[in-house]
Parts: C-alpha cells; sequence; structure tokens
C-alpha cells in the first residue's frame, strides 16, 4: 500500500472580477496539487494541513494539524 504524507500549509489567494465598470476582489485558500479549501475551514482549523495521498485508491483526505496534535 503506497500512502503518501506530507504536512503542507494553505496559500492565500486573491482574485479579481471586472463585471461592466467594477471590478471585485476576493480570496480563496489552496494546497498544493490545486485543492481548494473553504475561508470558514481555513478560518477554524488555520493554514498547517496534513495531506495523505492513497495511490492505491485515488483517495485524497486533509487533516488540519490541529486536530492531529489535539489528538496525540
Amino acid at each position: 500500500m503506497s500512502v503518501l504524507r506530507r504536512k503542507v500549509t494553505a496559500r492565500r489567494m486573491v482574485g479579481r472580477k471586472a463585471v461592466k465598470d467594477k471590478v471585485y476582489q476576493y480570496e480563496y485558500y489552496t494546497l498544493p496539487l490545486n485543492l481548494y479549501l473553504p475561508k470558514s475551514m481555513v478560518k477554524k482549523w488555520g493554514t498547517e494541513f496534513m495531506l495523505e495521498r492513497d495511490e492505491e485508491n485515488g483517495r485524497i483526505v486533509i487533516v488540519s494539524a490541529k486536530v492531529i496534535e489535539e489528538t496525540r
């Protein structure tokens, strides 16, 4: 079984969109592999996560580093 684990940090990205004559800004968070995180998840758990990638089953599991520390 090949499960790859690594600690990753969410990156804050700022997007801009022009609609007619107005420019709107929005922010979002991403992890490596272009995985998007909801802003509410980052506010609740922080930016540090553990990423587990299971090659055989094609499954990706994202767990907050805070949750891992609390369970120890």
